[in-house]
């Protein structure tokens, strides 16, 4: 089973920055579409940035544009995501998700969408404090 570890969750004040982590297996990493999702309570679970490990450009949901970025670190298989001046409004279980790597077909009308991603990490809780 593939399994996706995110890290880097934690608690900080409003304009504050964390950078989260994913790291996964070959198998999933490697010439694929891989996304950060964020939940937070009582909201669906949403798409931030996502990227396609072979290259090109991320993309980002338009409340973390500027903010946010998404980067990969090949050598070592892990997946970041740098948030910047955080808000209140950015707390939630942060998801990590990969593609099916038989299918890496990730573009713009897709790599948002929840039902497209096959696997997924246990998350990492973000807490931001006004």
């Amino acid at each position: 089973q593939v399994q996706l570890v995110e890290s880097g969750g934690d608690s900080v004040q409003a304009g504050g920055s964390l950078r989260l982590s994913c790291a996964a297996p070959e198998y999933a990493y490697k010439w694929n579409c891989m996304a950060w999702f964020r939940q937070a309570p009582g909201k669906e679970r949403e798409a931030v940035a996502g990227i396609y490990t072979g290259g090109g450009k991320p993309y980002y949901t338009l409340s973390v544009r500027g903010r946010f970025t998404i980067s990969q670190d090949n050598a070592n298989g892990t997946l970041y995501l740098q948030m910047n001046n955080l808000r209140p409004d950015d707390a939630a279980m942060y998801y990590c998700a990969a593609f099916p790597p038989e299918r890496p077909d990730c573009h713009l009308g897709s790599w948002y969408r929840e039902s497209e991603y096959k696997y997924w990490g246990q998350g990492t809780q973000v807490t931001v404090s006004s």
